[in-house]
């Protein structure tokens, strides 16, 4: 970053040649070396420009296009100007009387749609400010009287519109948007983005400056929402505005920003680079214009920065006509130009002709070409989970072969629906024949590009650091056989820390004191249920970086099961004696949004006594936002489809710093807390898990479990928690050298020991699984405090995948005899813990 004040050194000429040098023999550049760069003039400046150019070539000519630049046509949909932010140069955001309504209605904005699909456009781009209805009580009155519970909720609504009454295609700037907000957008959009702009914290935080008074352009939360739109799997758009008021490092710290998050999540479609242009009644109408030559080095060194495989736009109507020297500089497209509408953003710069563009480009060698708001990477790779299946038949009807626009293509709208069922399909018998046949590959055929770039999700992962006294580990012995749910409270932090890292006799000790109070809850029995898991299919692209059971659609491994096979699974449990039925599968991106209340209510109707325990709390995510309705109306609906209780997986570690480097999309902390407690307040009562052993660390599991704690205490909702050894054969993070090969024996009975301790009063049944443990593992849990063997299952595909070598399937008679050479008896339960 820079000096607090703005102001610093000018690089010396020295240290821009030396930077000319490395960035020509194509050596990374650090800081220093990229902050020279921005200040080169003259001869030097022609220097950066034709190597920036020469790596934009080279991107091209790799992606099958060399030579083409790119555009695309769009209108321009302003669907409300008001923002509750207050940014110091915008002439875009009002106040309520000085417009006719708080928003357009929706009949005006499929006018402008109108109007530009008849003029061949393809892009709907939605621009307005952020959350209005926080700051101006009209904005929000104008929602409540349309039904809208938020102005995302009548975005999502207008996108619909468009893509059925038009066809064009929708790209949604609305500004600052949480992971839940991007899931239910990601239906309706190809696309979406959001200017970085800069990440001078100070630019926001002090006043005058531009950002002063705006919560939305923290650069923190904007960075978050950048991170959000890679674990939701949305090609982004995003970029910097430069003269604003930033130093030249805060400029590079942005352009390295950008750059981190689009190699840790792949997601990064468009980086922009935006010269401020002063505008009359704005606090900054006095400021200079940022100077074209800083706008070339800018995006020069961008392009050194990102390489040859980003797409790199500066708006044609900002740049006085300097068409050559922004094509030197190394963009290679121009961003969304409308034949219909004016920039409302930069009203007084009216869009240059897209003749005027193809004329411009031609004069600099290059040629032309319409594109989508989808950029044609991702239109490529649409099955891999970068576009939603309703979304797929609007896409394709525009795309030509190459990804790019079929510039005859005229736009018309098309139903917004689920593609024709793709369920009952791929290697049905995965759950037998893992066992026998075993896997086809030890990894799925996307290893190298779904999780992201390993180095970025290397740097992520934090180490522990704990150290304990004996005084520590003796005074959390007393505390743990005193009083036990204590050593949640802060002020015990040090000897639940202690008691994490206990080994030898403190170990022992610290097995007992949990076996005593597992005998003081739940006497001697070890329980059990009949039940079998029915994962119904294994398609997922969200990811998850521990995950061996996910497979691409077109993977050796990949199956779907219909309605009807899922059926006839828990018809024939049934008659093997299970009560439950453990249903939960992969993140299908064809599975439609009716397939979850569908399968329950299949098996309710073939089997109307089995107990249906289903959907991780990702699933129901999932559901409600495809069905873009709140968790809540979505858990009604599967309960009222007979859903009875459902797992509470999904949790991993309960901590967003170990949830981002192990999952990359699945959903955070806070939305996995707001889904159980939503099903908990519904009567759907779940269970509790925790994988533990791979790059997390003990003070995380404390917190895991003070989570934990701290639901149960408001709901009462948790019947068991359950501790899930991480699995790391076939694990991609285990593969890819981040991860460490599983907890170690001293962890598993430690883990599982102070699962006993810390949650006593709260959650009474602590589970230990004989699919991860083995026979001698499960019996020292037994031994250490815990009191439920888990269930039958029938059939287990997702530890087997991982590598798993317990098996996947038990008998009862092995279940008991498992109990018996752990000293007790066994008794079958229900699902909730009655006894059967």
């Amino acid at each position: 970053m820079g000096r607090s004040d703005g102001v610093e050194p000018v690089p010396t000429d020295a240290s821009i040649r030396r930077a000319l040098r490395r960035a020509a023999d194509g050596k990374a550049l650090n800081t220093d070396e990229a902050v020279a760069l921005l200040a080169a003039t003259g001869d030097r400046l022609d220097d950066l420009l034709a190597i920036a150019g020469g790596i934009r070539d080279a991107g091209l000519r790799e992606a099958g296009r060399p030579g083409v630049v790119t555009y695309s046509k769009k209108v321009f949909i302003p669907l409300t100007r008001l923002c509750r932010d207050r940014c110091h140069y915008c002439t875009f955001a009002t106040v309520p009387h000085r417009l006719p309504a708080a928003f357009l209605e929706r009949e005006e904005v499929l006018e402008i749609a109108r109007q530009g699909a008849a003029q061949g456009c393809k892009e709907a781009l939605f621009t307005l400010g952020d959350r209005p209805e926080e700051r101006w009580p009209a904005a929000r009155q104008w929602l409540d009287e349309r039904g809208y519970d938020s102005t995302l909720d009548y975005v999502r609504a207008c996108a619909i519109a468009v893509l059925e009454e038009t066809g064009l295609l929708p790209h949604l700037n609305p500004g600052v948007m949480s992971w839940a907000d991007l899931q239910r957008l990601k239906p309706v959009a190809p696309s979406m983005g959001m200017m970085l702009e800069t990440t001078a914290t100070r630019l926001w935080s002090e006043p005058g400056g531009p950002h002063f008074g705006s919560p939305d352009k923290e650069p923190a939360v904007r960075l978050r929402v950048l991170d959000d739109a890679g674990r939701v799997g949305v090609p982004f758009t995003t970029g910097i505005l430069i003269g604003i008021g930033e130093t030249r490092a805060e400029r590079i710290d942005a352009i390295f920003a950008m750059r981190r998050t689009g190699r840790e999540f792949g997601h990064v479609q468009e980086v922009i680079i935006q010269n401020f242009r002063a505008k009359p009644d704005t606090a900054m109408r006095g400021m200079p214009d940022a100077e074209l030559r800083e706008l070339a080095a800018t995006v020069a060194v961008a392009r050194v920065i990102m390489g040859p495989r980003a797409r790199i736009q500066a708006p044609p109507n900002l740049i006085d006509a300097e068409f050559a020297l922004l094509l030197r500089a190394g963009i290679d497209d121009w961003g969304g130009v409308s034949p219909v509408t004016p920039d409302h953003v930069n009203p007084e710069r009216p869009w240059p002709q897209i003749e005027l563009l193809r004329e411009k480009s031609a004069e600099a060698g290059f040629v032309l070409r319409e594109r989508l708001t989808i950029y044609p990477e991702y239109v490529k790779r649409a099955n891999e989970g970068w576009l939603d299946p309703r979304l797929a038949a609007h896409v394709t009807a525009l795309a030509g072969e190459d990804g790019l626009a079929d510039e005859t293509a005229m736009p018309s709208g098309k139903p917004w629906q689920e593609p024709d069922d793709a369920m009952g399909s791929g290697r049905v018998d995965l759950f037998a024949s893992i066992d026998t046949a075993g896997r086809t590959s030890d990894r799925r055929s996307d290893f190298d590009d779904v999780y992201g770039d390993w180095k970025e999700v290397a740097a992520h992962v934090k180490q522990g650091h704990d150290s304990s006294t004996p005084t520590d580990v003796l005074a959390g012995l007393k505390l743990a056989s005193e009083n036990p749910a204590a050593l949640l409270e802060p002020k015990h932090e040090d000897k639940a820390m202690a008691l994490f890292n206990a080994d030898g006799s403190a170990l022992d000790e610290l097995a007992r004191i949990a076996d005593d109070l597992r005998k003081e809850v739940n006497g001697e029995d070890i329980t059990y249920v009949v039940n079998r898991n029915i994962n119904f299919t294994n398609v997922c692209y969200v990811g998850c970086r521990f995950c061996a059971f996910a497979q691409r659609e077109q993977d050796a491994d990949a199956y779907r099961l219909s309605v009807g096979q899922v059926a006839d699974r828990a018809e024939q449990a049934w008659q093997d004696g299970a009560s439950e039925v453990c249903m939960q599968g992969g993140i299908d991106p064809k599975m439609p949004v009716t397939a979850y209340a569908d399968l329950v209510r299949a098996v309710k109707q073939r089997v109307p006594g089995m107990h249906v325990h289903a959907y991780s709390p990702m699933e129901i995510v999932t559901g409600a936002s495809k069905a873009g309705v709140p968790i809540r109306d979505w858990l009604a609906e599967l309960r009222e489809a007979g859903l009875d209780t459902i797992p509470g997986t999904a949790a991993e570690i309960l901590d967003d710093d170990v949830r981002w480097v192990l999952t990359k999309g699945k959903l955070p902390t806070s939305t996995w807390v707001e889904v159980v407690t939503a099903a908990h307040e519904a009567g759907i009562r779940s269970s509790s898990t925790m994988m533990y052993g791979h790059v997390d660390h003990p003070r995380q599991w404390l917190g895991h479990f003070r989570v934990l704690a701290g639901v149960q205490d408001r709901t009462g909702g948790f019947t068991e928690f359950v501790a899930l050894p991480f699995i790391h054969t076939n694990a991609p993070i285990y593969l890819a050298g981040i991860a460490r090969p599983g907890p170690t024996w001293r962890e598993n009975r430690v883990v599982h020991a102070m699962a006993r301790i810390l949650l006593h009063g709260r959650i009474d049944n602590i589970q230990c699984s004989w699919v991860k443990l083995g026979d001698e593992g499960t019996r020292a849990m037994l031994n250490g405090g815990c009191n439920d063997l888990g269930g039958t299952l029938m059939e287990e595909t997702i530890s087997r995948m991982a590598g798993s070598e317990h098996g996947s399937a038990r008998t009862v008679a092995e279940l008991k005899e498992l109990a018996a050479s752990a000293g007790r008896p066994a008794v079958e339960r229900t699902t909730v813990y009655g006894r059967r």
